[in-house]
Formats: structure tokens, C-alpha cells, sequence
């Protein structure tokens, strides 16, 4: 009688292991290159299944539904350490699908990340994977170091690490914008107003005044299109000091500058 809880969930584990081994047979190594984006992030989007202190959420943006939920299966049923995969039900707003991964914080969490990469790199043929950490605005390479680095591995380092973001966070950056929303996907900043259309950008790079000042060179633009464009980004996005410097703008910030280049042409 006292075997049957252990034998009950080693036939869960053996059902599993099935389950994934059919999994994999279907899912051929790059079987999904070219469907999944290799910028991916952590901690933007809240737990499902428990609190965010305690659970890390990965995010994959894949661009169609049948490989979206291929992922889904593929890292549900391949990771003992996987509590949760899930893709959106239907496309979103920007064509894409998501699939939100939840895995529970503790100091082995960059780790798990790792292997996880590894095999889904192997399905997707990506092996230069990147990851934006909550809502900051660069992506960097998801390496170990960058990993251990970025994401806390209990609940009072994501408390702590969630109160001292500062405006290293779009939402709070663009806190006080004319804007209805701001959208990142990759590496390009998406900013929509209601009965206007949407303006887009690439992101150059983010840090204090001083430190983007320096590393931008070029003629402040004080006339002609770059004055024009300077005063319409003004009144699209709101009273932030907004410089046109060469190819790009510098948006200031209580100390601190964003610089971004147009993805394309005119506004």
C-alpha cells in the first residue's frame, strides 16, 4: 500500500517521458527555424500560476499559431523544471503569437534557462539567443553571466530589483508621454497615439545624459528637416528634451537619454 504514490508518479514521469519522445520524433532539429525570434524576455508579463516573487516568466514571441504551440509542447513536456508553457489562443495586435514559459526563482534559474536555450536553439537553428530583462530597453546576449546577472533568484531580490529600476523601464520613461502606448518587439521602440499613426524606431542604446552624449557624435540639427522633425516627435510623444544629433534622437529624461534611429523615411 505505501508504494502506490511512488508508483503512481512514476508512471507520470514514464507518461511523460512518452510524451516528449513522440514530441521530439515529430520535432526534427530546425523544424522551426525561421518561426521563433531569437530576442526573448524575462519577467515582463505577470505569473499565471502563482506570484511574480516567486516565479520567473519567460517569454518567446513566435510569428504563427502551429509553431507556437510546437514550442509550447516542446518545452511543457522536455523540462522537469518547466511548472507552466502556454501560447496566447490567437494572434495578437502585432501578428505574432507568444508563449510564456513559468519557472520557479532560485539560485539554479540561469542554469534551467541555459538548457532550456539549448534545446530550443536546436529546433529554431538559433544559437545567438538575446533576452530583455523586464521592461528595460536594450536586449543583451543570453549568456550564463548576463543571466545571473539580471534575474533575482528569490523574492526579495525581485522586490528589491522591481523598486530600484528607475527609468531604466519604458513604461516609467515614457510615464508621462502624450502616447496611448509603447510597444518593444526586438530590438524597435513603437510608440501609437489614438487617430494617429504609429511611429517606430530603432533602439541605439540607454544610459545617463552624460554617458549618451558622449558616445553620440555629430551636429545638433537646429534647422531644416531636423528641426521639423525634432518639434513633430515633440508634440507626438510629449515635453521631453529632444535632440536630433546627426542620424539620431536623444530623448532626456531626469538625467537620463534614449537614442533611437528611424526604422524608415520620413515621419
Amino acid at each position: 500500500m505505501h508504494q502506490e504514490p511512488h508508483q503512481h508518479q512514476e508512471r507520470q514521469v514514464q507518461s511523460r517521458r512518452r510524451q516528449f519522445n513522440m514530441i521530439n520524433e515529430s520535432l526534427r532539429e530546425n523544424d522551426l527555424r525561421g518561426t521563433v525570434e531569437n530576442i526573448f524576455e524575462i519577467d515582463n508579463y505577470s505569473s499565471k500560476i502563482g506570484n511574480d516573487k516567486d516565479i520567473v516568466v519567460l517569454t518567446f514571441t513566435v510569428n504563427s499559431k502551429d509553431p507556437a504551440e510546437d514550442l509550447e509542447n516542446f518545452i511543457e513536456m522536455g523540462y522537469d523544471f518547466v511548472m507552466d508553457a502556454e501560447c496566447t489562443s490567437g494572434e495578437l495586435d502585432d501578428g505574432k503569437y507568444r508563449v510564456f514559459v513559468e519557472i520557479e526563482r532560485g539560485r539554479h534559474i540561469a542554469e534551467q534557462i541555459v538548457e532550456l536555450l539549448d534545446g530550443v536553439g536546436k529546433a529554431t537553428d538559433i544559437d545567438d539567443f538575446k533576452f530583455r530583462y523586464h521592461k528595460e530597453f536594450r536586449s543583451v546576449p543570453a549568456t550564463i553571466e548576463n543571466l545571473e546577472t539580471k534575474i533575482p533568484i528569490d523574492a526579495d531580490a525581485y522586490q528589491s530589483a522591481v523598486a530600484l529600476e528607475g527609468l531604466n523601464n519604458f513604461s516609467k520613461f515614457f510615464a508621462n508621454s502624450y502616447v496611448d502606448e509603447v510597444k518593444l518587439l526586438g530590438e524597435t521602440i513603437q510608440f501609437k497615439r489614438i487617430y494617429k499613426d504609429p511611429i517606430q524606431f530603432n533602439i541605439v542604446d540607454f544610459g545617463s545624459k552624460e554617458d549618451m552624449h558622449e558616445k553620440t557624435t555629430g551636429p545638433i540639427l537646429l534647422e531644416g528637416n531636423g528641426m521639423a522633425e525634432t518639434m513633430y516627435l515633440t508634440k507626438y510623444i510629449g515635453n521631453f528634451n529632444i535632440n536630433k544629433i546627426g542620424k539620431v534622437f536623444v530623448l532626456e529624461n531626469n538625467g537620463y537619454a534614449l537614442i533611437l534611429e528611424k526604422t524608415n523615411g520620413r515621419f
